[in-house]
């Protein structure tokens, strides 16, 4: 079913249409509406910041007190041995940065990615990213990626030579279907990289910000990164991006190694700043962790009324993954869910991929999953 929808407004969970029409979003705008739609929080601190100034004159020679403020904040919710930060437009761009400068400090010209990946749609990204859709018809692509299948230390190892600058990968795999890796893999890939000399990338774009329960996943397995790329929740939907960096890293990097015109400008971090604190303050892992774990175990009992349709269900918080039987099922559950005023994400063709505003509450989770329930009903 192709249907285009005009959406005029929103507020919290919820969108309405230019008919009036209302939809429950569990999309959150493919992951960035992290504090629902509309949230006074961004739009006051939009104005408060644009009656300042929206662009610094020259920037990268003067600075801002709302980039102070966010930096300051990142501190102390960033792994604690990453202690610089680049600030970007978009997921995209700190993973293009993130590859760039690791070849730059290691000299070295390959990067290893890993099959189902996903890490964005420069030329550069699009070459990192491990299925065959979002990149071969792109070519020719970017040379020097090699890709090994996810949740694998025997083909990392296998690839790892002198020729690697870096490995990129993402804690959870997102697009690639909410891959949750086995529990010590991370923490293993980060061992094998450092005795190869070479760097890790990782790319908690989709799971950054409290998605999965914790500020990062990486922070909370205990792997010393040396980069972390983010983006989507760090703005609630403002176009913003960052990578972090450990010290070690930054001392090898020099004055113009990168740079972009917006890239820290006041706006974006007075808005980044307001969504990360509201996080904070209203102790949304909390929430999250509780209506993740709420969404799990009602879809558990899924598995069992509807074996003929679910596949499997997996996930981490409010990032979760239902894999039907087939694509047409998938696809026949999204028409539905439509119809019904309830936006999901179809991913890799078979699943559809749930990941609501991270302050969803409970009754309004709960009449999502029954709008996905009576869809499957109907199938």
């Amino acid at each position: 079913m192709k249907q285009k929808i005009s959406i005029e407004k929103g507020e919290g969970i919820y969108v309405w249409d230019e008919e009036g029409k209302i939809y429950i979003d569990f999309t959150s705008g493919w992951g960035v509406t992290c504090i629902g739609h509309a949230n006074p929080v961004i739009t006051d601190a939009l104005l408060d910041q644009g009656r300042k100034i929206i662009q610094n004159p020259n920037s990268g020679l003067t600075y801002s007190p709302a980039r102070a403020r966010l930096l300051s904040l990142l501190e102390g919710i960033l792994p604690p041995n990453l202690t610089r930060v680049f600030f970007t437009n978009s997921g995209a761009e700190a993973n293009d940065a993130a590859i760039k400068l690791a070849r730059k400090v290691t000299g070295r010209p390959d990067i290893i990615s890993t099959y189902q990946s996903f890490h964005g749609r420069t030329i550069s990204t699009t070459s990192a990213t491990g299925q065959a859709k979002h990149r071969d018809r792109y070519s020719p692509l970017m040379p020097n990626y090699r890709f090994v299948p996810y949740d694998n230390l025997e083909a990392l190892k296998r690839s790892l030579d002198e020729n690697v600058a870096a490995v990129i990968i993402e804690p959870i795999q997102g697009e690639g279907g909410v891959r949750v890796p086995s529990k010590e893999y991370l923490k293993e890939v980060d061992a094998l990289c450092k005795k190869n000399g070479s760097l890790l990338i990782m790319d908690e774009i989709q799971t950054g910000f409290f998605r999965t329960g914790p500020a990062f996943v990486t922070g909370s397995c205990g792997v010393k990164t040396d980069f972390l790329t983010m983006a989507k929740g760090i703005a609630g939907g403002f176009p913003f991006g960052a990578f972090a960096l450990s010290e070690a890293v930054a001392k090898k990097l020099e004055i113009g190694d990168h740079g972009g015109t917006y890239c820290g400008n006041p706006l974006g971090c007075a808005v980044s700043y307001a969504v990360i604190k509201h996080l904070m303050d209203n102790n949304i892992s909390r929430n999250v962790e509780e209506m993740g774990g709420l969404a799990l175990d009602r879809m558990s009992l899924w598995k069992n009324i509807y074996g003929n349709l679910i596949a499997d269900i997996r996930g981490k918080g409010l990032l979760i993954m239902i894999e039907f039987q087939s694509e047409d099922v998938a696809t026949n559950v999204k028409n539905e869910c439509l119809i019904r005023g309830l936006f999901v994400t179809q991913t890799q063709g078979n699943g559809i991929r749930i990941f609501p505003a991270l302050n969803i509450k409970k009754d309004e989770l709960e009449k999502g999953l029954l709008i996905i329930e009576k869809a499957m009903k109907n199938i």
